[in-house]
């Protein structure tokens, strides 16, 4: 299943992947359904996610800690199939046509729209990701990524069907749902939305600064020029974005570098988004997107990652959370959708781990006519992670109808 995702992209793999988890769900005995699909789930994640144990490897505390971590990790995740496989063959015991068509598809986009909510949310490797390339995805602005991955699962359901009892009229049947189908979404393939004005630059900067040199007061000064360095070349633009935290200080000590930038900006016209930290005096800190240009111009991340970003049931966990060493800083969440101004135009900002939430991303529209996604995902080197999560950003764009 993990190849139907980037990077290698073989779609059609997750309709066969997924129709050969129902068919052992049905054909097996009930005990050896539920092996089966939580041996499929600790595949499914274990390669998937196995991006975990690059960052915990790498920043914390060794490869033996990362393996447990990851370990621990990929066994919860795979409870879910699990639960796909129990909660069917409790309620439809025999696996019949109804089972392999509705039951087993409606019950295993439950389990994805279940971990939304897993661990304050894991929306990773939806099927409908999948699909970002193909034809399904043209659903996606009616039925978002969700709807996408309930037409992956009937179309594995109906495959599953097949295979199970192999007859020319069963063949028949999916074979008119499938053209049916193909059908229906040529009427969908439209334009869900339109230019609401003329066409601006935009330039992202990268200044591909190593993470463990990133906060590294040695290294402060290194970083600031070289972003300073690479928007003088592209002075002129609509608009120029640099990546998540990219200033490696509190924004009340870079007012200084700051107000020089927004100054070399304004004389050419070019808004600057940049990624800062901010704290407050109240002892509040946040992870920000600054709009430069905006004199309300602060997005603060709502979403934040666990062990990450904030440390859940710190008072619980106490001294056990060193086990793991990684660096973990303890933001406060954003309270609100807030769409910035930049060169004029209603910018939603979504900071790394925002954009894997489809429903998050539609509180900042109408309003919002760009979506910017801002992240830093060096922390999980040259894994599957930041491929996988490009993929997921690709699929808001498409659900919105905006550029991304």
């Amino acid at each position: 299943m993990p190849l139907a995702f980037a990077p290698v992209g073989w779609a059609w793999l997750a309709v066969i992947a997924l129709a050969t988890f129902f068919v052992l769900t049905a054909q097996s005995s009930r005990r050896q359904a539920l092996w089966s699909a939580y041996l499929f789930g600790l595949g499914y994640f274990g390669v998937g996610v196995s991006w975990v144990f690059i960052s915990i490897s790498q920043y914390g505390n060794g490869p033996v800690v990362a393996v447990l971590v990851t370990a621990a990790f990929v066994s919860l995740l795979a409870l879910f199939p699990w639960g796909v496989a129990y909660l069917v063959r409790c309620l439809r015991p025999e696996m019949d046509a109804m089972a392999l068509w509705l039951g087993l598809p409606a019950a295993w986009v439950l389990s994805e729209w279940m971990r939304t909510w897993f661990l304050t949310g894991f929306p990773w490797l939806f099927i409908g990701y999948s699909q970002t390339d193909t034809t399904l995805a043209t659903i996606a602005p009616v039925f978002g990524v969700l709807g996408v991955s309930l037409l992956v699962a009937l179309l594995a359901g109906g495959l599953a069907w097949v295979v199970q009892g192999p007859s020319l009229r069963r063949a028949a049947v999916v074979g008119a749902v499938l053209v049916a189908t193909l059908a229906g979404l040529q009427l969908l393939d439209r334009e869900w939305t339109q230019p609401a004005a003329d066409p601006i630059d935009v330039v992202l900067l990268q200044g591909n600064i190593a993470q463990d040199k990133k906060w590294d007061p040695r290294y402060r000064d290194i970083t600031l020029e070289r972003y300073q360095a690479l928007t003088a070349q592209h002075l002129g633009a609509d608009i120029v974005i640099w990546p998540e935290a990219a200033i490696p200080m509190w924004h009340d000590q870079a007012k200084a570098y700051l107000a020089e930038l927004e100054a070399l900006a304004d004389q050419a016209g070019t808004s600057l988004m940049i990624g800062v930290p901010v704290r407050e005096a109240e002892g509040r800190t946040y992870n920000a997107v600054v709009s430069l240009s905006d004199p309300s111009g602060f997005y603060y991340k709502r979403h934040l990652v666990p062990f990450g970003e904030y440390v859940p049931f710190r008072d619980l966990l106490g001294s056990a959370l060193d086990v793991l060493g990684a660096p973990m800083s303890d933001f406060t969440p954003g309270r609100e959708a807030h769409v910035l101004n930049a060169a004029g135009v209603p910018v939603g900002a979504l900071i790394c781990y925002e954009a894997v939430f489809g429903a998050e991303v539609t509180e900042l529209l109408p309003e919002a006519q760009l979506l910017v996604n801002v992240s830093n995902d060096a922390w999980f080197g040259s894994s599957l992670g930041p491929l996988q999560h490009f993929q997921m950003a690709r699929m808001r764009a498409i659900e919105t109808g905006r550029d991304l």
